[in-house]
């Protein structure tokens, strides 16, 4: 796992099938399957996502926080300082940048309620750190194991990327194209997926 730090409160179109019927081992994981809960939370930037978020994940405590964002410079750094003080103390915090399925494996048991924050900064985590287009559907499907092996509830956030101009430059094409991909997979296990826009949800499953 890559660098994680806690805060505790004071109080390519392959690979990236969508998942099949569960058969096989997946049928032995079905009691965790059956006892987690995960809701997806989709929308543009300042889409009211986060706050949303958030609100899922008030009900049971304690609650943990598994944000990805890194501060590179100072303007991020404001922005993660911000983020904290707007959670409030009845959240632990975890900054995860790219090792979230092992966290979840070790520590997802100890949270009734888990917001990870967002999946679009650990999709770019994980390619800085050179994981390859190709290897990010196993990535993601191990992310969605370990969610599903959470007792509780896991609410996940990432970004819609696809809903503005078509990028100029063929990076930013292919960074588009994979985090949709991400999305579809992490939607088609999720129980619940929501739309932001504008502070408004709008369910979709």
């Amino acid at each position: 796992m890559r660098s994680v730090r806690q805060s505790l409160p004071r109080s390519v179109r392959k690979s990236f099938s969508l998942p099949q019927a569960d058969s096989g081992p997946r049928a032995t994981q079905k009691k965790a399957h059956d006892a987690s809960r995960l809701i997806f939370v989709l929308g543009g930037a300042r889409s009211g996502k986060s706050s949303f978020a958030l609100q899922q994940g008030q009900a049971k405590s304690p609650r943990a926080f598994v944000a990805t964002g890194e501060p590179f410079d100072q303007e991020m750094a404001s922005r993660i300082r911000k983020h904290q003080r707007s959670r409030g103390r009845d959240w632990v915090t975890i900054e995860v940048s790219t090792g979230i399925s092992e966290w979840l494996a070790k520590e997802g048991a100890v949270y009734p309620s888990i917001v990870v924050d967002c999946l679009t900064l650990w999709l770019n985590n994980l390619l800085r750190d050179k994981v390859r287009p190709s290897q990010v559907p196993s990535h993601v499907r191990a992310f969605i194991r370990a969610v599903r092996a959470c007792p509780g509830q896991v609410v996940v956030v990432s970004n819609e990327l696809g809903l503005g101009l078509v990028p100029g430059d063929a990076i930013s094409r292919s960074f588009r194209d994979i985090a949709g991909r991400m999305n579809q997979l992490v939607a088609a296990e999720a129980d619940e997926v929501y739309f932001l826009m504008s502070g408004l949800p709008l369910r979709l499953k």
